[in-house]
């Protein structure tokens, strides 16, 4: 289940109602689906097949397609990203700046654990939410934030786009920015 982390305090806000409150005051949805759903062998596999990350999207397909028609979403696929990966570290750098979109960026965990690190309304400030399987989260467009691997440096996710050619990142210069 998905917690949130606000840095300027240190407060921590878990349970999912909890969550989902705080995140909607930020403009952020959240849901949660059954990752119990997933085949036992895809529970925690980060290098995936074709055919594994067909299986993913075909177990997920109601709730993609319903989270699709009701947000604008015209495509989706799978990101799977371990030590595994070619270039981790990179791609990781890449990811590890505070940037907007011109649309939403969503991610529905899988498998692993990832964090959004998302600049809230100015009294909250930068807040961290810490994802795990069944975590859905969009951030809209234009907010500022950015996306990590946890510890574990490993993450199965479904990714949502309205663009068929994916998300652009634009930066985002923040002095008041400070990486934890």
């Amino acid at each position: 289940m998905a917690e949130i982390h606000i840095r300027n305090t240190g407060e921590r806000i878990s349970g999912e109602e909890n969550v989902r409150a705080f995140l909607e005051k930020q403009e952020v949805l959240y849901e949660h689906w059954n990752p119990a759903q997933l085949p036992a062998e895809l529970q925690e596999k980060f290098i995936l097949t074709d055919e594994e990350k067909t299986q993913i999207l075909s177990t997920f397909d109601s709730e993609i397609r319903d989270l699709a028609e009701r947000r604008g979403y015209q495509t989706w696929d799978i990101i799977a990203l371990s030590d595994a990966t070619p270039n981790l570290d990179e791609l990781l750098k890449k990811f590890e700046q505070v940037h907007t979109h011109t649309e939403d960026e969503v991610r529905a965990i899988t498998a692993g654990k990832g964090i959004f690190i998302i600049k809230g309304t100015d009294d909250v400030g930068y807040f961290n939410v810490e994802l795990e399987a069944g975590d859905v989260i969009s951030v809209p467009e234009h907010k500022p934030h950015f996306f990590t691997l946890m510890e574990n440096r490993q993450i199965v996710a479904v990714r949502l786009f309205i663009e068929t050619e994916g998300w652009i990142a634009h930066p985002f210069e923040d002095a008041a920015f400070q990486k934890a």
